[in-house]
């Protein structure tokens, strides 16, 4: 991808979204402000990812320099009207991989671009079906990996993905973090103009 010497920051500490655009293979760098990613309770799904966007993108606005690209993002799930976000301990993390057991779910994320002229955010939704997940698959899951710093306290490319998600709707890469291919896009369309 020719970026018309633009430089690309992402906002993101997650080495998931790190890797995803080295994968790419667009150079760019990392830098993150710490930010309050708490939201008004009358939002509701697409509405909480795409608010928690716009907080992360604040810090930057009065410090983007012309041909800079900053890209922001933010994935939650969202299970019968409730958002999910990252477990503060390993026993939240159990009671939102029970809720989530046997059930379908969307994970929301939503991504924000800020150049010198504009701020866009696209937003992409994935439908993804649990099987009833036994108590002691979760109990495993919850000892040997690392959910306390994902969305609804799991990773779809982690044991409990493999062996837990029965079906997915929509994006696989918007389920690990980052819509991949939407993000190339958007990336392709504004080096161009």
């Amino acid at each position: 991808m020719n970026l018309n010497d633009y430089e690309i920051i992402l906002a993101s500490g997650s080495p998931r979204r790190k890797d995803f655009l080295e994968s790419l293979k667009i150079p760019f760098t990392i830098k993150t402000h710490w930010v309050d990613e708490s939201f008004p309770p009358e939002l509701k799904g697409n509405e909480i990812a795409e608010f928690i966007v716009r907080q992360k993108n604040a810090p930057f606005v009065n410090v983007i320099q012309p041909k800079q690209i900053v890209i922001t993002a933010d994935t939650i799930v969202w299970c019968e009207n409730k958002c999910l976000g990252k477990p503060k301990n390993k026993k939240i993390a159990k009671e939102m991989l029970k809720f989530l057991s046997g059930k379908s779910h969307e994970v929301i994320t939503s991504v924000g671009f800020l150049t010198t002229k504009k701020f866009e955010i696209i937003t992409e939704n994935t439908k993804v079906f649990f099987k009833n997940l036994a108590d002691q698959e979760i109990d495993y899951y919850i000892e040997n990996a690392l959910p306390l710093d994902k969305a609804g306290a799991y990773g779809i490319q982690e044991w409990i993905g493999k062996i837990g998600i029965i079906q997915i709707v929509g994006s696989y890469t918007n389920v690990v973090g980052l819509p991949l291919a939407q993000v190339k896009d958007k990336i392709s369309l504004l080096v161009q103009e």
